[in-house]
């Protein structure tokens, strides 16, 4: 193992194993910290944990093992992956898991960049965009766990720190690898333990790659990753996304209410009429399950056209719902009947399974019995094909959609791209 990576999600787990993927790096996704030994052959093994709306405290537990465990296993570099809209609330949890980190690795200085250019994700300044809007101005103003309304990086990280945090400017990024490290070095001298990096396009995630070979701990989106396999001698290879063909029957289970997910369950609706199942949390509250409704319905629809079972809503109806139920109560309610569906469809034979929404796929995840994803092709920016075997033993091809990634064509495009 060359590179050891901790994430605090399932789908951001994905998308960082993809990136490394793509650029040559043979890479395994576990399903929390593994009982055993990495399997053979992997150059990054990326922990997938839950810990991204969780206590602060648990999360760091949580992540400390998971430091452990790939410590013992050889990891050269650790990397803490958190979402490229740097998800949290002003207690946590990226600041205090970064923090904790660094003193389990007696690191003084590191990084903090979520810059994931060819999905939208800029920053400059220190401030992070959506798009073209800030991020305070886009859709994740509205999240239901983490609605972030501060922009800025510096100020973000600062209010979830104990070291201060300062910023590499993209002035410093743009004049290349030797800049920034000459930057940091400097940073350091000035008492700053972490510090935002600007990024705007893909070369200056390749610059900061080799400024960052050195660095004990990195905490970043996947972006930053594309420059790091070549710090390993590894260079692109086809080879390291290949998959075994696929089979069985197609399904789609969608719980992200992100402005992107809203809009794939629309595209998809349109384009395949009577091939979509609504999940609503009232309903669900009020003591129905729906969860056995939607495999009655699944059981004489499951083929080759895929289907798709929903909680995805409009921000307005998420915040009814969640007024009538509780925040985490609602959340917790929908997974929990999401992971029920996915049990079932794939109990029924749908082996080729997209699922959207971070806290969704590590529901559905957790409920099928997977323990490892190998990861294969690119869908989107971000979203690869996977194999993994269920509890049960069964072969299974699985996509796990962050929340906010992929077009509005994005469940048709994932099963015209499986082999």
């Amino acid at each position: 193992m060359k590179l050891g990576c901790i994430a605090d999600d399932f789908t951001g787990a994905t998308d960082l194993a993809n990136n490394l993927v793509r650029a040559g790096m043979r890479s395994v996704q576990t399903i929390g910290v593994p009982d055993g030994p990495p399997p053979a052959g992997a150059e990054a093994v990326v922990v997938a944990l839950k810990s991204r709306t969780i206590p602060a405290a648990e999360a760091v537990a949580q992540s400390l093992a998971a430091l452990r465990w790939l410590r013992e296993h050889g990891a050269q570099q650790i990397y803490f992956k958190v979402c490229s809209t740097f998800d949290s609330t002003d207690r946590g949890n990226i600041g205090p898991v970064t923090e904790a980190l660094m003193d389990a690795l007696g690191c003084d200085f590191t990084i903090a960049c979520p810059a994931f250019p060819a999905n939208g994700r800029t920053v400059y300044k220190g401030y992070l965009f959506t798009g073209e809007v800030l991020l305070s101005e886009g859709s994740m103003r509205e999240h239901p766990l983490t609605p972030m309304t501060d922009p800025s990086l510096v100020r973000v990280m600062q209010r979830q720190c104990r070291r201060r945090v300062g910023l590499i400017e993209h002035a410093v990024v743009r004049r290349g690898s030797e800049a920034i490290a000459a930057r940091m070095a400097a940073l350091r001298a000035e008492g700053i333990g972490i510090a935002i990096v600007d990024a705007l396009d893909d070369a200056d995630l390749h610059a900061m790659g080799h400024a960052f070979a050195a660095l004990p701990l990195l905490t970043a989106g996947s972006g930053v990753a594309i420059g790091l396999p070549a710090n390993f001698g590894l260079a692109p290879s086809a080879a390291a996304a290949e998959l075994p063909p696929s089979s069985g029957a197609r399904a789609i289970v969608s719980g992200s209410c992100s402005a992107a997910s809203n809009a794939q369950v629309a595209a998809f609706l349109n384009r395949h009429p009577g091939r979509g199942f609504a999940v609503d949390p009232l309903l669900l509250a009020a003591g129905e399950d729906l969860a056995a409704a939607a495999l009655a319905w699944a059981g004489t629809r499951l083929g080759e056209e895929p289907l798709l079972v929903y909680a995805t809503a409009q921000p307005e109806a998420v915040k009814a719902v969640q007024a009538a139920l509780g925040v985490e109560a609602a959340g917790a309610l929908v997974e929990r009947t999401l992971a029920r569906v996915a049990e079932g469809l794939v109990g029924r034979g749908a082996l080729r399974l997209v699922v959207a929404g971070g806290e969704t796929s590590g529901a559905c995840v957790q409920a099928l019995g997977v323990k490892q994803l190998r990861i294969g092709t690119q869908i989107d920016p971000g979203v690869p094909w996977c194999q993994a075997f269920t509890g049960e033993g069964k072969p299974l091809h699985l996509a796990l959609k962050s929340g906010n990634f992929g077009g509005a064509d994005f469940f048709d495009k994932a099963f015209e791209v499986l082999p």
